[in-house]
């Protein structure tokens, strides 16, 4: 009867470069978001400025807070969800609590010229690009 052997750690180096292969391919970069799917949004460029648009049903204005530095927009708030005092509950689906997102946008912001917009549960952000950001002409001597 034959033994085979078999190391351990093999393994784990075989999940390792799978895992560098994955990290220097293009795959992650179609992702541009951190810290959990919660609010969900669309990010789109519209010209050279970045366009996020978020769901936020049921969230008031004045629970979201918006930060933005460099690259970075985030997004935190709180969803409060009413329960009717003294009811008997059948089913409890809608929840409320804290959020907070952060995404990681292709080009530098500039924060001091972003425009938020909050209608009807959708969150609306127009995140124009940093000046410093742009490409520049090189002219050749």
């Amino acid at each position: 009867m034959a033994f085979l052997y078999s190391d351990p750690f093999e393994r784990l180096f075989q999940f390792q470069n799978a895992l560098d292969q994955l990290r220097s391919s293009n795959w992650l970069q179609a992702s541009p978001s951190g810290g959990g799917s919660y609010p969900p949004m669309n990010v789109f460029r519209k010209g050279e400025d970045v366009v996020l648009v978020i769901e936020v049903p049921g969230v008031r204005k004045s629970d979201l807070r918006i930060e933005a530095k460099g690259n970075t927009i985030r997004i935190a708030g709180t969803k409060t969800v009413e329960q009717a005092d003294k009811a008997s509950v059948h089913r409890v689906e809608r929840r409320g609590g804290q959020f907070d997102r952060a995404v990681t946008l292709p080009i530098e912001i500039d924060a001091d010229r972003i425009r938020a917009e909050c209608r009807d549960g959708i969150l609306a952000l127009h995140l124009p690009r940093a000046e410093r950001d742009k490409p520049r002409a090189i002219s050749i001597a």
